[in-house]
């Protein structure tokens, strides 16, 4: 095989495959949206198609020998070509000796899994999923012994969403925050609570359109390059390249809160891939290094941003034209004290700042235990009401309140929910250094988000999935991973609104 004839082969197989991913992202987004619901069946049968042609150019016996070949040459690539063919082995690798019937019997145990989910959450009975989820369990520790023999299984698991993390970093990172956030929550409790009466209402759809399109406006997004719509569950993706992104958010009718910070929460991964380097473009490193670095550029935007005083002060005026009432019946520091406010319940996509990093705690916790055998799944509903009263002090009611209430285990996502916690840690180190280059919040008092876009793109979104997210924090934003800037992030802030 010729070196330069490959090059070419493996530059338009990454086009065909972009092109074909295109169309899956377009059928979901379309799903997800605008599509009626009748026409579910439609979309699946076109699905069916295009993954199948999807899993012949990904792992057919061409594109595996064409891989190999690169791989054997590969001092003879790019940077950007070796990254390429690193990424498509390290998908071969993570199935090479598992038995190919193993896989598809995989497959469709999730699909029944999942099922079982919404069976289960309308029955309020963990008891109905408890079977598929243990045989979920235990097919991810098989497939762990098939690969990494010798390894913690949850390392295998943690392997998939991010690339050279393991427990051990992990366990140390939910340490620092064990011994500080359930103190820190404790602290608030006992102090008067904050009213976020200014947030509570009734709010029409045009009025939380009119607030998303000058948040956007405000961020740096070009609606002429953007789509925006409305989604049950608010997501943001890239069809086909990050030369078209879409946005679809979520309105609270009524809670103001809600629909401002998703809104900037997805605003911040839309920024995140439309700065990719144009060169990525139509490639498989056309995306974010990792979930938690694009969940870092979400956080950033939605909390350390869009919470703090300086951005509250700057929007006011123009939130009192949008919602004269109630915002017009209140001042900036009682809007900042009210998006801020602490209060622990047992329902993760709407906890607030603090306490979410204790949700993900306890799914971390549970599920890390699940994979080494170490809790049985038929009492994980047990487990999780005592971690929620241990860490959030608060009483479980349900089963639909508390153990049925994400789908990631149903998907088989074991690993997937420390990333968000992750993506708060970076947020803060990121925060840190950017601070010594320009002063950040000077900037978001006037409104001007150029140069703090600027230096994100340059230290982060420009890279995409060349480097992994560890090497880009350490390397380019010069931060080695820590949760400590968090913590102080944290404390310094709760410390003066609550008065501590």
């Amino acid at each position: 095989m010729d070196l330069s004839q490959a090059r070419m082969d493996f530059a338009n197989l990454q086009k065909r495959i972009s092109a074909y991913d295109h169309v899956a992202e377009l059928i979901y987004f379309d799903g997800e949206t605008v599509a009626p619901s009748g026409s579910a069946e439609n979309r699946a049968q076109a699905l069916e198609v295009v993954n199948e042609e999807l899993l012949k150019l990904k792992n057919g016996p061409e594109t595996l020998e064409l891989l190999n070949f690169l791989n054997e040459n590969k001092d003879w690539l790019s940077v950007k070509e070796r990254r390429a063919v690193d990424f498509f082995l390290k998908e071969v690798r993570r199935k090479k000796n598992i038995p190919p019937e193993e896989y598809g019997r995989y497959g469709a145990l999730l699909s029944e899994a999942q099922a079982s989910w919404h069976a289960a959450r309308e029955a309020n009975d963990f008891n109905i999923l408890a079977p598929k989820l243990e045989q979920i369990v235990n097919k991810l520790r098989e497939f762990a012994k098939y690969n990494v023999p010798d390894k913690d299984p949850y390392d295998y698991c943690l392997d998939q969403y991010e690339e050279g993390l393991t427990v051990e970093t992990f366990d140390g990172l939910f340490e620092s925050i064990k011994a500080e956030i359930p103190k820190l929550l404790q602290e608030i409790r006992e102090k008067p609570q904050v009213d976020d009466s200014c947030m509570r209402g009734s709010f029409s759809e045009e009025s939380l359109m009119d607030m998303t399109t000058f948040i956007l406006d405000l961020i740096g997004i070009d609606l002429n390059k953007v789509g925006l719509t409305k989604a049950e569950h608010p997501f943001t993706i890239s069809l086909g390249s990050h030369y078209d992104e879409r946005i679809a958010t979520r309105f609270s009718y009524d809670n103001l809160a809600s629909s401002l910070y998703t809104i900037l929460n997805q605003g911040g991964h839309a920024l995140y891939e439309m700065g990719q380097a144009d060169n990525l473009a139509y490639t498989v490193l056309d995306g974010a290094a990792s979930l938690s670095l694009t969940e870092s550029q979400g956080r950033f935007y939605e909390n350390i941003i869009g919470r703090s005083r300086s951005f509250i002060e700057y929007i006011y005026p123009e939130f009192v034209e949008i919602f004269p009432f109630p915002i017009g019946d209140y001042s900036p520091d009682e809007i900042y004290r009210a998006v801020n406010r602490v209060e622990a319940g047992y329902t993760r996509i709407n906890s607030d700042e603090l306490t979410y990093n204790l949700h993900v705690m306890v799914r971390y916790e549970l599920e890390k235990a699940m994979l080494r055998g170490d809790l049985p799944v038929k009492d994980l509903r047990d487990a999780w009401n005592e971690k929620y009263k241990e860490y959030l002090g608060v009483d479980v009611p349900d089963d639909l309140s508390g153990v049925l209430q994400d789908i990631h285990w149903p998907f088989g996502s074991f690993g997937y929910f420390p990333l968000y916690v992750l993506g708060n840690i970076f947020s803060a180190q990121i925060t840190q250094k950017m601070s010594e280059d320009i002063n950040i919040y000077d900037y978001v008092e006037e409104g001007d988000f150029k140069l703090i876009n600027f230096w994100n793109k340059e230290k982060i979104w420009k890279y995409g999935g060349l480097f992994n997210s560890t090497e880009i924090m350490e390397k380019y934003v010069g931060a080695p991973i820590s949760a400590d800037p968090y913590i102080t992030y944290l404390k310094d802030k709760y410390k003066e609104i609550y008065k501590l």
